[in-house]
């Protein structure tokens, strides 16, 4: 019965063996766990589907790279604590911005960071062990003084900086902290310290002093 069923010429139209699910060209070692679509806000592709949790970046060196504008003349600038942005919180505020500036030909949003950090997340009261979870979203570690987004203006037409604050406000609600709008006039920023155009650099600690404890407290002594 099962044989003349396979020779009816008009169910089997090629070969038996194609008719078989074609294998996955992916090495079954490989987990898949998410999948990017076109209009997600992710990396092309990730060498370690998990990752450590990681923390705050803090410029110890006394760096403001990424504190001032590169491609626009206003900007949105981080300047309460630092926080974990997720791609959702990025994704909206850019997409509000960009349906604002859609009025004015030729104006641009500039995104700065980045989500490329995999988040797992677990079930609630969940015992402990077994895996740090499944992932959930993108996220990117953002500290104080660091650009967000910036608006560029159509070439040779600048924006008057009414409709550029506009613009920028209707993102400041959507994040997770407190942000300022900039411009190229404004100077670059050290954590919580704004430096302005024409001030001396920054002296950092000089390593013949060192921190020693005693019986007063806390002091600086200078080594021996």
């Amino acid at each position: 019965m099962l044989s003349s069923f396979f020779h009816r010429p008009s169910v089997l139209t090629r070969p038996f063996s194609r008719l078989l699910p074609l294998r996955s060209t992916t090495p079954s070692f490989l987990p898949q766990i998410f999948t990017r679509l076109r209009s997600n806000l992710a990396p092309r592709r990730v060498k370690w589907p998990r990752r450590h949790r990681g923390q705050l970046p803090i410029p110890t060196g006394g760096s403001v790279k990424g504190t001032t504008l590169a491609f626009g003349d206003y900007g949105l600038r981080v300047k309460g604590m630092g926080k974990r942005f997720t791609a959702k919180q990025l994704q909206v505020a850019e997409a509000a911005m960009k349906h604002k500036a859609k009025a004015i030909k030729g104006a641009k949003i500039h995104m700065r960071v980045f989500p490329n950090l995999p988040v797992g997340v677990k079930g609630n009261e969940t015992r402990m062990g077994k895996g740090k979870g499944g992932f959930e979203f993108w996220a990117c570690w953002v500290p104080t003084g660091r650009v967000l987004f910036e608006l560029e203006s159509p070439k040779g037409a600048l924006i008057d900086k009414e409709i550029a604050r506009g613009i920028l406000k209707l993102a400041q609600p959507k994040l997770p902290t407190t942000t300022e709008i900039i411009t190229k006039d404004s100077g670059p920023r050290l954590g919580n310290l704004e430096l302005k155009p024409g001030d001396p650099p920054i002296k950092m600690p000089s390593p013949e002093f060192t921190c020693t404890r005693n019986t007063e407290g806390l002091m600086n002594q200078p080594r021996v």
